[in-house]
């Protein structure tokens, strides 16, 4: 398995869990991190070696992470496991799959690549680079399908993981937060480069709503290994506002708040599954950013947004995430119980759609995929 930053470690822990409940002798091993670790998963490299997003950010480390793909795949045939699952990654993995497809190795994507998105001509390299792709929403193996490509939906692990009903008082007692308290979660990303690019401006929206409600509490959940460089920040752009830094912790700081600043990628999924509202920001080097907007088939940016088809939380891109914007839509919110119910509605709405039994699912699927 592969699993190239902290979402996918946790995506590949989900799916680990149902693999060693189906098969308890199963011996896992790649690159992962630590939720992996937890389930027995020998990490032959860290899942942060990969964690580099835009274009120019992966140029400056091209010549490591292809000298990694290159000797992963070489022990890989040697090894000649039973199957390759690439869990998302696809700049890394989609290459390594069509190798080891090519030698026989059954090649399993997990976490269909954005291809209704963007860049949807990637769709031919999937189909001769995998034996299968598990699919996280339910749109998308008809689009494989078309194209020739086997494909499963089989849910999304996040929607079995987190419950239904939102622990709100639980999670804000674990925090020491009191139930009258105006709570904001700040998710600036979990990749370094990404937080370097996003994370000053979340942390000066925060001080702007800090001044303009004094009575709010700031929870900001770090990933492991990245409080060297939150730290630092925090005291640089967060202007005297009361944030807490927590140790990991994202889904009790999701239960807990009230409204949600946070980068776009998974966590924006992971917001909505606990019924938050949010405003999602993003920003990247300038010419990654030029080179990715030219590549867009949707409006949306954000997942919640692109499976609810509409703009049911503000998007603010690359110059339009100044921190007075982000404070302003945030701040919206907070002043608008009526309309964070509604969407609270809609993301519960969403969230049954999204639960499947991932674990079980993929592993009835992969189980299929070795005996064909």
């Amino acid at each position: 398995m592969v699993a190239g930053e902290a979402s996918g470690d946790l995506l590949a822990g989900l799916l680990l869990g149902g693999l060693k409940a189906r098969w308890p002798a199963l011996h896992s091993f790649g690159i992962g991190g630590p939720h992996m670790a937890r389930l027995g998963f020998d990490a032959w490299w860290p899942h942060d070696k990969l964690a580099v997003r835009g274009y120019v950010e992966v140029l400056r480390h091209y010549r490591e992470i292809a000298g990694i793909r290159r000797r992963l795949g070489e022990r890989l045939l040697r090894e000649r496991p039973d199957a390759f699952i690439g869990v998302d990654a696809p700049d890394f993995n989609l290459g390594l799959e069509a190798r080891l497809k090519t030698n026989g190795i059954k090649a399993i994507h997990f976490v269909s690549p954005s291809i209704w998105a963007w860049r949807g001509k990637r769709v031919e390299k999937m189909r001769a680079a995998v034996d299968h792709v598990l699919c996280l929403f339910p749109f998308e193996p008809a689009l494989y399908e078309k194209n020739g490509i086997a494909a499963t939906y089989v849910g999304h692990p996040l929607a079995d993981a987190i419950p239904l009903e939102v622990p709100r008082a639980a999670s804000r007692a674990a925090l020491g937060l009191g139930d009258d308290a105006s709570v904001v979660a700040v998710l600036p990303g979990s990749r370094r480069s990404e937080i370097q690019y996003i994370g000053p401006r979340l942390l000066a929206a925060a001080a702007e709503m800090q001044r303009r409600r004094p009575d709010l509490h700031f929870v900001l959940p770090v990933a492991p290994g990245l409080s060297a460089i939150v730290e630092p920040m925090l005291r640089q752009h967060a202007g005297g506002a009361a944030i807490r830094l927590l140790d990991g912790r994202s889904h009790e700081a999701l239960a807990a708040c009230d409204v949600v600043l946070v980068a776009s990628g998974t966590a924006t999924l992971e917001a909505a599954l606990f019924k938050r509202p949010m405003v999602i920001a993003y920003n990247m080097h300038w010419l990654s950013w030029q080179m990715m907007k030219r590549m867009g088939y949707q409006p949306w940016v954000g997942l919640p947004n692109i499976l609810l088809r509409d703009f049911a939380v503000p998007e603010l891109l690359q110059d339009q995430a100044t921190p007075a914007k982000l404070a302003e839509a945030a701040l919206g919110w907070l002043a608008d119980p009526a309309r964070c119910a509604a969407l609270g509605r809609r993301f519960d709405t969403l969230h049954h759609e999204l639960r499947r039994n991932t674990a079980q699912a993929a592993t009835d699927a992969i189980e299929k995929i070795l005996a064909a």
